[in-house]
This record gives C-alpha cells, sequence and structure tokens, in this order.
C-alpha cells in the first residue's frame, strides 16, 4: 500500500522528537504498567506495529513482539535493531491464542473497512490470555477529520460510544476510556475546519501534517501534553483528538 508506506517513513522521521509522539508515549505509559503490575517477563503484542518503535515501550516489562503488513515498516524497524517483527495482517496474527498478556492496537482501527476492523478486534481477544489486557488509541471526533486524515486512510474517527461498543462486543470489559490530546482540541479544530472548507490536501500535500515543527514550537506543545498526561492520571477527559481504550479480557469461567 503505497499511500501507507509514505505515511510509515514520514512517521519514522517524527516519532522520536514530534511532539505529538511524545504525549502519546505519556498517555499510554500509566495504561501499560497498570495492565501489566504484578508480571514479571510479560509477553506484549503489537498489532499493526508500523516501524516497531513501540515496541520500547515494553522492553522493561518483558519480551514485545509486533507485527504489520507494510514491508517498508518492517525493513525501517529491523535497521533500527527492532527484532521481533513480524509480516502480517490484523485480521489474521500468526500467534497462538492466548499467547499475550498485553494486545495493543495504536492507531490502526480507523483505516481499516468496517468487517476487517470488527475481524481484527476479535483477533486481538483470541491473542489475549484470559485476564490479560488488550490497550487500543484511535482517531476521534469526526469533527476533527482534515488533511491529516487523508495521510492516516482514516475510514473514521471514533466516539466513547463506538469504541466501547466495538471492544466490549468483541467480549472486553472496559477499563479505562477516556479522550487524549484535550489540550490540542481548539487550535486543532480551527485548523481542520478550515481544510474541510477549502477541501482536504492530496496525499502528497499532507505530509506537512507530520512534520516535526521548530523546536521551540515543539518544546512548548511537548510541555503542554506532559500537564495534560499528569491530569489523565486522575481523571477522563471529555473530548480531545484522540481516544484511549484499557480493557481486560474475562477469566474462563470456573467449572
Amino acid at each position: 500500500m503505497p499511500g501507507v508506506d509514505d505515511l510509515l517513513r514520514a512517521t519514522a522521521r517524527a516519532e522520536e522528537r514530534h511532539f505529538w509522539f511524545r504525549g502519546f508515549r505519556w498517555f499510554v505509559g500509566p495504561l501499560i504498567q497498570q495492565a501489566l503490575t504484578g508480571r514479571s517477563n510479560a509477553r506484549i503484542l503489537d498489532c499493526g506495529c508500523g516501524t516497531g518503535a513501540n515496541l520500547e515501550l515494553f522492553e522493561r516489562y518483558g519480551a514485545s513482539y509486533g507485527f504489520d503488513r507494510s514491508e517498508v515498516g518492517l525493513y525501517i524497524g529491523r535497521q533500527l535493531n527492532r527484532r521481533r517483527l513480524v509480516r502480517a495482517s490484523v485480521a489474521a496474527a500468526p500467534f497462538a491464542s492466548g499467547a499475550f498478556d498485553l494486545v495493543t492496537s495504536f492507531d490502526v482501527l480507523y483505516s481499516l473497512e468496517e468487517p476487517e476492523e470488527h475481524a481484527a478486534v476479535a483477533e486481538m481477544f483470541r491473542l489475549t490470555r484470559p485476564g490479560g489486557h488488550v490497550l487500543i488509541n484511535v482517531a476521534a471526533m469526526e469533527m476533527l477529520r482534515g488533511d491529516h486524515s487523508v495521510l492516516s486512510h482514516e475510514v473514521r474517527r471514533y466516539n466513547r460510544r463506538s469504541l466501547a461498543r466495538l471492544v466490549t462486543n468483541a467480549g472486553f470489559a472496559i477499563e479505562r476510556l477516556t479522550y487524549t490530546n484535550t489540550a490540542l482540541f481548539l487550535p486543532l479544530a480551527a485548523l481542520r475546519t478550515l481544510h474541510r472548507r477549502r477541501g482536504l490536501a492530496r496525499e502528497a500535500e499532507a505530509q506537512g501534517e507530520i512534520a516535526v515543527p521548530a523546536a521551540p514550537i515543539n518544546g512548548v506543545m511537548s510541555a503542554v501534553l506532559f500537564l495534560e498526561s499528569l491530569w489523565l492520571r486522575r481523571f477522563d477527559s471529555p473530548f480531545g483528538s484522540s481516544l484511549l481504550c484499557l480493557a481486560k479480557k474475562p477469566l474462563k469461567r470456573q467449572a
């Protein structure tokens, strides 16, 4: 998929320093810790891992694995010495049922057509051990559709109800569901309203959406998202550009 490959190349250039990726890591870190508290040598799987950068988030907890269908993303990851990467579809992963303590999907589901979206979440349920967790991040709020939506091949943006329904219908029990990037909401809403009014950019022109801003701007935005991440440790946000969900696979019933 040439468009997805272009996105992965752009992401690889930005994911270390861009304020959005820094904020994302601050948002998901406490939920990863919550899911894996009390477990040593956990097994973690990232579904649709792109370049495999997120596997570095999991290193302190145990063995992490990732898969993606993009050869470009996997090639970039292997060039960066990320080794536990395989090529596969989110709807058919080459791993045993119940093999993982934590299964993640970060900014993947919104780019899938509905049948594959449901198949992907069902596959995540299969891969998670009973009592294990799934952690999902998706684009949120249709009013925030803009040029970035072209770059990321968005099929939909979610709200709390639609993501909760998707996750619980697969069999998971939700433990945490919150919007993130709330601090960015007003400028994003204004900017993306302008995008829609003038017509969304072509994919090649949308690459700037993921470019790292000038250092002073990037530093300020990083600080703003860090402060938001501290607030999110205690409270849920009522709106934002992303939705983050931690859910648990119920234990099997006792015979």
